[in-house]
């Protein structure tokens, strides 16, 4: 038996964690009780943390509002666009900012939808907008740094630089998660499902990529052009 094709792999993990979204999207929407007790008790325990340490409270807000702001990190990504378009990668560039700009589009989409309310407090130390679920931090971290390390194994980087991308993203996308709890803004479903829509998205465009591009290979090697079954 023949190894899956990498595309194939990738689809499949963006099956799973769109799966998993989903489950966690039906949860949040019948206020399962359960879930809804761990978040509250998490997000309890946090913002009394906050409101005692002023000094961490502000570092986490320094990170969040610059470092892992969804503007920086759509900055990053345009660069990356910039890059691809600079080499005549047109087709990946592509690629990279529909993936980014799906991933506006839904987080908001779903934001809308569902329109869960955020944590309240009556001694908030940090305010947002919009609704909760998702986290759109969370999710456009994910995004963000999944398609940059992707972008860094397909051109072959060195393997420190791939290593070195996972390590900033993985602390990037779990500190961002982190941030949003501590300062009260998000109950914890709501970063935990950022993360899968993130995850999704990023093996979705993976896997459409490389079928894509192997589709386009088989017809370049067909002598009359077209795709054999």
């Amino acid at each position: 038996m023949q190894p899956a094709n990498p595309h194939r792999r990738a689809a499949s993990a963006a099956a799973v964690f769109t799966a998993l979204f989903l489950v966690l999207l039906a949860l949040v929407a019948a206020h399962w009780g359960p879930l809804e007790t761990v978040d509250r008790d998490i997000v309890v325990t946090l913002h009394h943390s906050a409101v005692r340490h002023h000094g961490l409270t502000r570092a986490n807000r320094v990170l969040t509002d610059w470092f892992w702001d969804p503007w920086t990190m759509r900055a990053l990504l345009a660069v990356a666009v910039g890059w691809l378009l600079w080499r005549r990668e047109w087709r990946l560039a592509l690629w990279v900012a529909v993936t980014a700009a799906l991933g506006t589009a839904l987080q908001q989409g779903v934001k809308a939808a569902l329109d869960r309310e955020r944590p309240r407090w009556s001694n908030p130390v940090d305010s947002a907008h919009y609704a909760a679920f998702p986290s759109g931090h969370a999710l456009t971290a994910t995004v963000a740094f999944g398609l940059l390390l992707w972008l860094l194994t397909l051109h072959g980087a060195p393997a420190k630089w791939p290593r070195l991308m996972a390590v900033v993203g993985a602390v990037s996308v779990l500190g961002v998660g982190f941030t949003r709890l501590y300062l009260g803004v998000h109950w914890p479903s709501d970063v935990v499902a950022g993360w899968l829509l993130g995850a999704a998205l990023v093996y979705g465009a993976i896997a459409s990529y490389g079928y894509v591009q192997s589709r386009t290979s088989q017809r370049e090697a067909s002598p009359d052009g077209r795709v054999r079954p």
